[in-house]
């Protein structure tokens, strides 16, 4: 759900008259050049810090046994050791977490056991239901003696009244509003093109959770079942949503509840009360993690150069589900050559959307994606708005980002990295269940769409950058 997103038809006119001008506009470089090469030799981090040459080699290893026939660890691991922050972690318990009511009945849970703080930035945060429910148990928390501490993106969240906020800080909690709408209360340095769109849950420095889905009912009602396909809403006329998030134990945390203390400080919010964000965290399970975050001040999106990264070292198969796809020309490049190297290559991608002219945008591709054997498959019974990639069944990432320029170069955006098969596999179940609730787009069929279709796809596309 994007609520800066603009779905206003009068775009539409606008942007036809725009074409004669802006139609040549080039895309500007915001990765680095993808075909270096590194020889840096790959190295884990573990509850200590790094592990030794000799306990990561073993650990690659092992993931290479268990896993395809893939040089995926080879030729994309230690690029990214270069271009990323954040190293990648062994010994993390990950959970896979689908659709709205399994994520909350986590969040509560983990929130209910919080002892020490709980720290929260999401995109939207609204005033119904389910915002209520997280509310009162922050409230609770924080009387208890836990510090709680929220942040919120302003225009994510614009419809949200300010009672709601004020209640929460009544309490206690600290909040704090990301850009600010209201000039008059901005920041030295604001831009209101620039958006925190990460939705990120840490409970006591112990418990992550990172993906897609905001705080909000639309999230209520699960995707999946018989009768979805032909019934896209519930029985009390509410959209259905399908959405993607990760619960996660162990090492990699930290490297979560840094990115979350880098941004309260990066908008100068009041310093947090002393409690204990960074525990010592011990080994919870076998999943090897890495979280990365982009920011807007960086001179090219980490995650996008991370998923390019993989894309293009993939062998086998390279499945992408994404709410709102509007690619730039390095990504639709990376998906054709990779079906020319025999990868077999998957979109799923909204039957119907929030947002009408990033939907318009997204099929502006569709023949030529579609012309060089990519398949795309649409996703019916729901409004997906998933953002999850598995790559040669060893490779996955979920978390905020969309592949559209909003993503790539003007949002706070989270995800999290997670290699080795068994955690791949049940990314591959998840999308084969999505497939089986999925039309596919064949190239004929496409060419058959109707005038006024293409006409509102090239007007769409003029905005792409904008979006």
């Amino acid at each position: 759900m994007n609520k800066f997103k603009c779905s206003s038809l009068a775009k539409f006119t606008l942007a036809v008259s725009l074409t004669a001008f802006l139609g040549c506009t080039s895309i500007p470089t915001i990765v680095p050049d993808m075909a270096m090469h590194s020889s840096t030799t790959v190295q884990l981090d573990g509850v200590h810090g790094p592990l030794t040459v000799k306990q990561s080699k073993l650990i690659l290893a092992r993931l290479k046994k268990n896993g395809n026939e893939t040089s995926i660890f080879d030729k994309h691991l230690a690029l990214m050791g270069e271009i990323t922050d954040n190293q990648l972690v062994a010994g993390n318990k990950v959970e896979l977490l689908i659709d709205g009511p399994a994520t909350y009945d986590a969040m509560f849970a983990a929130i209910e056991r919080a002892k020490d703080h709980i720290n929260m930035e999401t995109y939207i945060i609204e005033d119904d239901e389910i915002g209520q429910h997280f509310a009162q148990l922050l409230i609770d928390k924080q009387k208890s003696g836990v510090q709680v501490n929220l942040l919120y993106d302003s225009v994510g969240s614009i419809s949200t009244p300010k009672e709601f906020f004020s209640k929460l800080k009544d309490s206690g909690i600290n909040v704090l509003e990301y850009n600010p709408v209201n000039p008059l209360i901005a920041r030295k340095g604001w831009q209101v093109n620039q958006r925190d769109h990460r939705k990120l849950l840490i409970i006591d420095g112990q418990v992550a959770f990172v993906g897609g889905i905001n705080i909000s009912s639309v999230y209520s009602s699960g995707s999946f079942g018989k009768s979805i396909r032909k019934k896209t809403k519930t029985a009390d006329g509410m959209q259905r949503w399908r959405d993607t998030h990760l619960r996660m134990e162990g090492p990699v945390v930290a490297g979560f509840q840094k990115m979350f203390l880098d941004v309260w400080n990066q908008q100068k919010g009041e310093p947090l009360t002393s409690k204990n964000y960074f525990p010592v965290l011990k080994n919870q399970g076998s999943e090897i993690v890495r979280a990365i975050g982009s920011t807007p001040e960086e001179p090219y999106s980490q995650i996008y150069v991370t998923l390019l990264s993989a894309i293009n070292s993939a062998e086998t198969q390279v499945l992408l589900t994404n709410a709102y796809f509007v690619p730039d020309e390095k990504l639709l490049s990376a998906l054709k050559e990779a079906v020319e190297r025999g990868v077999e290559v998957k979109l799923l991608l909204p039957e119907k959307t929030d947002s009408a002219m990033v939907f318009y945008a997204s099929r502006s591709y569709y023949d030529e994606l579609l012309s060089a054997n990519v398949q795309i498959y649409e996703r019916q019974g729901a409004l997906l708005h998933a953002k999850t990639a598995l790559i040669d069944g060893v490779w996955s990432t979920v978390g905020s980002t969309n592949l559209d320029w909003r993503s790539f170069t003007n949002n706070q955006e989270i995800n999290a990295v997670v290699l080795g098969q068994v955690f791949g596999d049940q990314m591959q179940a998840m999308f084969n269940q999505d497939l089986q609730l999925s039309k596919s787009i064949t190239l004929d069929a496409w060419r058959q769409r109707s005038v006024v279709s293409r006409i509102k796809e090239r007007a769409a596309r003029l905005w792409a950058r904008l979006l």
